[in-house]
């Protein structure tokens, strides 16, 4: 697979779009990503998490991105949060970019977060923050893609397999 095959788009409410994200999701668990879940993360609990994002992005308080073959099959997914506080209409979060690992290394992430930029822009985002696992693979691609590293926070959240890892935020200015 490489870049060419895949595209990006904004999610909409499309029949079987929360199951194929709960897969990408439960792979990342089982694949080790402290992304707010527990090993072994269950269908039920994934396809529910879905299910709710996908009702808030409907609320239009969130973008969900996902990155798919030309086959449909969903391969990656990153959300921009776009429902702040009163006093930070100019900003968003970006949470949970996963890739399924039998897209790794594929450009899949990088079109990912440069649409969730572009988007954000479109939304009148100017300033975009994130966090990640301190030291892991994600942090190569944000710097790459001129994310500025604000610090980390040691023993933030759990390994899905217990033991604490620490997170590194970053921040993103957009022009």
């Amino acid at each position: 697979m490489n870049a060419d095959d895949i595209r990006v788009r904004i999610a909409g409410s499309e029949p079987g779009l929360a199951k194929a994200l709960a897969e990408v999701l439960i792979d990342c668990v089982a694949g080790g990503a402290s992304v707010s879940f527990m090993a072994p993360l269950s269908q039920d609990k994934a396809l529910g998490f879905w299910e709710g994002v996908l009702a808030a992005a409907e609320r239009g308080e969130r973008l969900v991105l996902i990155a798919e073959d030309t086959a449909g099959q969903v391969h990656g997914t990153v959300q921009v949060l776009l429902d702040m506080p009163d006093n930070q209409p100019h900003r968003a979060d970006i949470a949970k970019m996963l890739v399924h690992r039998r897209a790794r290394r594929c450009g899949l992430g990088e079109a990912l977060m440069r649409q969730a930029e572009t988007l954000a822009r479109k939304a009148g985002r100017t300033l975009l923050v994130l966090d990640t696992v301190t030291g892991g693979d994600a942090e190569r691609l944000y710097r790459r893609l001129g994310w500025q590293r604000v610090g980390d926070i040691p023993g933030y959240a759990l390994w899905p397999e217990g033991g604490l890892c620490s997170t590194t935020y970053y921040f993103r200015a957009l022009n």
